[in-house]
């Protein structure tokens, strides 16, 4: 199985992630996909990356939420980073109007500015969207990318699968949320998605699937998230496996 959204360089992982990864490794998960989050994260996160190098890969980009007035700035030292080599994507990066709309307009210039770096290099795009598809998508359509997009934590409606299939169609990351008793729109939007544009995540160190809600997420809790998307769609454990893994070795040339 394969991880591809997890943060497991935060501070909530004391001994720097180590441990969560031989954990992932003891329970079939055979690769991890780190996205950055800011500047500070950068250091943590290529150091468990260069620890664990044939098990990790790692993405660079700043989360929406740490957009401020000097994005500019650090996204084009981020750009530089990308420049030099060893990314397997652009993320994550995105939109998320649910803590303060403040920073909206940053939020989404700095969106399509990494959009167009994604273009540029031609690697694919990890997608934050939390309470602002519409301005998103807006994003998006003004750029009108060919990379592959991944609309990471996706929880939406199947209205929202057919709303965004309208203008791309991206891969669509299943994480712990898929698990919970209240999350029936999202186990709906499942076979709309289809298979074929599925891929597992956790995004640790949060939304840890049933049975371990409301404790630290990690990675090794992907095979959880697995059966539950296996039970959903009327296939077997093993088939959601070898079916995602293929997505996400093709979405990120693992």
């Amino acid at each position: 199985m394969i991880d591809t959204h997890t943060h497991l360089y935060l501070p909530e992982f004391p001994d720097g992630g180590d441990g969560q990864v031989r954990n992932a490794i003891d329970a079939g998960v055979t690769h991890l996909v780190f996205p950055n989050v800011d500047r500070d994260t950068i250091s943590p996160m290529l150091a468990l990356h260069n620890r664990f190098p044939e098990n990790t890969s790692v993405a660079m980009g700043l989360h929406p939420t740490e957009v401020k007035e000097n994005w500019k700035v650090v996204v084009d030292d981020m750009h530089k980073l990308l420049v030099e080599g060893g990314f397997v994507a652009v993320g994550e990066v995105g939109m998320d109007l649910y803590w303060d709309k403040t920073y909206r307009v940053e939020q989404m210039l700095a969106f399509a500015e990494q959009l167009c770096i994604a273009e540029s290099m031609s690697l694919p795009v990890i997608i934050h969207c939390r309470e602002a598809l519409d301005e998103t998508l807006d994003v998006i359509k003004s750029v009108s990318p060919t990379v592959r997009l991944i609309f990471h934590s996706f929880t939406g409606t199947p209205d929202d699968v057919r709303k965004i299939r309208k203008l791309c169609d991206p891969m669509f990351g299943i994480n712990g949320v898929v698990t919970f008793k209240n999350a029936g729109s999202i186990r709906e939007s499942l076979p709309i998605i289809g298979i074929d544009r599925i891929l597992l995540e956790t995004d640790s160190p949060y939304l840890a699937p049933v049975p371990n809600r409301g404790k630290r997420n990690e990675s090794s809790n992907i095979p959880y998230i697995c059966a539950k998307v296996a039970e959903t769609l009327g296939m077997t454990v093993e088939e959601i496996d070898s079916a995602t893994s293929a997505n996400a070795h093709n979405t990120f040339c693992l």
